[in-house]
């Protein structure tokens, strides 16, 4: 890396933002080379990077002269306006929200998986990733579809409030404690209440339709990342908002189209570096969120097949939305842009 690449990290005080300063300090990215940037409330405040503290300034259109590379941890709507400005700078841009993940015009890349896009002259200077639920649901498909071919897998997602960033957290710890104590909370960050109860809504619903846009973000990213493959596996559930902090599970129904045993489906994701197989459900080992804290792997297990329709193979996997979801996947595709070759 560039010793005078300055790195611009935007939504910085945020649950990804600050999962992002630390994938940065792992990298051995000096604290003099990032800049933190959040809303204007967040101005001035301090956030930690190793055993240094960067200040927090104020993200606007018009501050990105002399930054390299710009990773935006925001909403989609501040992406909409920031991305544009620090193009224009001259800065490479990787943004984690759904703004561009529709536009063909901008790549859609996933670490690991079509690193090579990164490789390839863009129009413009902007690269957007997909949500956490595709990057895990792919890193499972892949082998899959490698080993046995994969006609379409079935999601049923189960999101941490972590999904909302640091309001959602803050929403489920006071809904937790009003009704420790007898009181009925009023929802804000999401649609009901979240706090013991399950809500089957993650996000709007799409306009005249009945998927969310969480869940036709799916199908939407996956065909897009799988058409680099030749074939693109159809993706598509449900968005359930559960009552936990951090981290998704996700219930996986993969229908093959060459069926295989459950221990050749096992080998298979065995092969994959993005995967981590945990699978003793006898001596009670399997994916769970509380285990995949800080793990860049995505963990899968519960692996069973139904005799009676031995092409359809249902898995549990697990991934942490903050760290291998959005903050690893932004580093990594970020500092890729920036040591291209002219």
């Amino acid at each position: 890396m560039k010793n005078d690449l300055q790195i611009a990290v935007v939504g910085a005080t945020g649950v990804v933002g600050r999962e992002v300063l630390a994938a940065l300090y792992a990298r051995d990215v000096p604290a003099e080379q990032v800049r933190a940037f959040g809303s204007e409330r967040s101005k001035g405040l301090e956030v930690e990077y190793g055993e240094d503290s960067i200040e927090v300034e104020r993200a606007a259109p018009d501050v990105f002269r002399g930054v390299g590379l710009v990773l935006l941890a925001t909403p989609a709507e501040v992406s909409r306006t920031l991305a544009p400005a620090a193009q224009a700078s001259g800065a490479w841009v990787v943004d984690i929200s759904s703004a561009f993940r529709s536009d063909g015009n901008v790549p859609l890349v996933l670490p690991g998986f079509n690193t090579e896009a990164l490789a390839q002259v863009t129009k413009g200077r902007v690269v957007c990733l997909p949500g956490a639920v595709t990057t895990a649901a792919v890193y499972v498909v892949e082998p899959l579809r490698r080993a046995f071919g994969v006609v379409r897998a079935q999601v049923t997602a189960m999101m941490g409030v972590s999904s909302a960033g640091v309001r959602g957290v803050a929403e489920l710890e006071k809904q937790t404690a009003d009704l420790l104590s007898g009181r009925e909370p009023e929802p804000h960050a999401f649609p009901h209440r979240v706090g013991f109860n399950l809500v089957p809504q993650v996000g709007g619903f799409m306009v005249n339709s009945p998927w969310t846009e969480e869940e036709a973000g799916w199908t939407l990213e996956a065909a897009r990342l799988f058409a680099s493959r030749g074939e693109a596996p159809v993706l598509a559930g449900t968005a359930v908002q559960v009552p936990s902090f951090y981290g998704h599970g996700l219930s996986l129904h993969v229908q093959l189209k060459k069926a295989g045993p459950v221990e050749q489906v096992r080998a298979a994701l065995k092969t994959s570096p993005a995967l981590k197989v945990l699978d003793a459900p006898g001596e009670r080992i399997y994916p769970m969120p509380m285990l995949v804290t800080s793990d860049p792997t995505v963990h899968v297990g519960r692996v069973r097949a139904f005799p009676q329709a031995p092409e359809w193979v249902t898995l549990f996997a697990a991934v942490d939305n903050a760290t291998r979801g959005a903050a690893l996947n932004l580093v990594e595709a970020g500092l890729k842009l920036v040591e291209r070759p002219v």
